[in-house]
């Protein structure tokens, strides 16, 4: 069952489960756009081929808001607008350790292993890497785990997940970046909180906001409860 979060004529918003690829890979899984085109065929009793622009991706162990554009105009926008850097992306992440200060700054120069699928970070410049920014606060501590509220400032591959563990703050179930305890659907406690822009049509401010996560260590915070 698909959920949807938010749609007009022009966007759709979903929440992508953990483990769900949002375009096709040599997998072959079905992947979450396909998933939202089907979705848009069966409501709207639409003939033939459905268009559907792909704006940003998440990682497939992670889990959270995703947007995609239902035209050619909003998705010309919509990049734009990521290009930009005018839209704001909010994410949780569950952490195995305390950070050294409650909130701060992190910045890194990310380089990928594109074989291995790994990003690693540097504090100088190193051929073929990307500047990468992000800032991070505590939210709150529950049984030794820290839930961190992030916000990337550019967006590299792996960024959060390679910063925090530079940090030593490593996620929970991030087995590829150094924690010891994997989740047994293989996620990772990350998850794509919230999204906000100006709708590129309407011209008024968008706030889409995930589901709530259902896993049991999400279930320790507070916090939770309450957003």
């Amino acid at each position: 069952m698909l959920n949807v979060i938010y749609e007009d004529n022009h966007l759709i918003a979903v929440h992508k489960p953990a483990g769900i690829p949002v375009q096709g890979d040599e997998t072959g899984d079905t992947p979450l756009s396909d998933m939202v085109k089907e979705y848009i065929k069966y409501k709207y009793k639409k003939p033939g081929e459905v268009y559907l622009g792909v704006l940003h991706r998440l990682d497939r162990p992670v889990e959270g808001v995703v947007i995609f554009a239902r035209t050619s105009k909003s998705a010309a926008r919509m990049s734009e607008m990521f290009r930009e850097k005018t839209i704001t992306k909010t994410y949780w992440a569950i952490v195995e350790k305390k950070p050294p200060l409650p909130s701060g700054v992190l910045t890194d120069y990310i380089w990928k292993d594109k074989k291995a699928n790994r990003s690693y970070c540097y504090k100088k410049e190193k051929k073929d890497s990307q500047w990468a920014q992000l800032t991070y606060k505590t939210l709150e501590e529950a049984d030794g785990l820290y839930l961190l509220e992030v916000n990337p400032l550019t967006g590299r591959p792996h960024q959060i997940r390679a910063q925090l563990s530079h940090m030593g703050c490593i996620i929970l179930g991030d087995t590829k970046y150094g924690s010891k305890l994997p989740l047994k659907d293989r996620s990772i406690s990350l998850l794509a909180r919230k999204i906000a822009f100006v709708h590129p049509v309407q011209n008024t401010q968008m706030v889409l906001d995930s589901f709530k996560p259902q896993g049991k260590w999400w279930k320790k915070f507070a916090v939770m409860l309450t957003k």
